[in-house]
């Protein structure tokens, strides 16, 4: 993620997405989130690493996924249709692996109704930066150990747990990848 810090902070000349994954499975934080939303002793006990990103958002459990981040210098200044645009290329990856994918306002992308990506942006230096999940597998029991999720998240959602929320599409990172930068490709040309 120092990466794409360096990226929106540098010149750019055109858009440029990044695709990466984690050797190890970390939590990252949104640049104003407390930290008290970690578990850090669980996080402790378990040999993950606890990181601030420099987008917003809260708590990702970062483990079998593809990680993403775009940056660009050209984006609507709304940020909802800024989420929107960039979006769709997750919207077209899951429909070349065979899913119907919808955008779910404020910043997700759900199929069938459950997250399987969520996103954060931050715009300085008159560029935008957007990170993006795409959950691979997902262990809910898992996540929902490490993180300390405030009622708030779940309340109003018709759902029990924030775990009932999320699910894997089960693809391979390696196929996944090369059809998200097709999907960018056609999208952005």
């Amino acid at each position: 993620m120092a990466i794409d810090e360096f990226l929106v902070m540098n010149q750019l000349d055109y858009p440029i997405l990044r695709i990466y994954g984690w050797s190890n499975p970390c939590v990252s934080i949104g640049y104003f989130q407390s930290i008290d939303d970690v578990n850090h002793e669980r996080c402790r006990q378990e040999g993950v690493d606890v990181l601030r990103r420099i987008t917003g958002g809260g708590a990702v459990f970062h483990d079998k996924e593809i990680t993403y981040s775009f940056v660009t210098k050209e984006f609507p200044q709304k940020i909802l249709d800024s989420y929107r645009e960039i979006c769709e290329i997750v919207i077209l990856t899951l429909k070349h692996c065979g899913f119907e994918a919808e955008f779910s306002p404020l910043n997700d992308v759900t199929v069938k109704g459950k997250k399987v990506c969520g996103n954060a942006q931050t715009r300085k230096n008159n560029k935008l930066l957007q990170h993006g999940t795409i959950l691979l597998q997902a262990d809910a029991k898992r996540m929902v150990s490490l993180l300390n999720i405030p009622i708030e998240k779940i309340a109003g959602k018709n759902i029990s747990n924030i775990g009932d929320r999320v699910i894997g599409i089960s693809e391979n990172f390696d196929k996944v990848s090369e059809l998200m930068k097709k999907s960018a490709k056609e999208i952005f040309q």
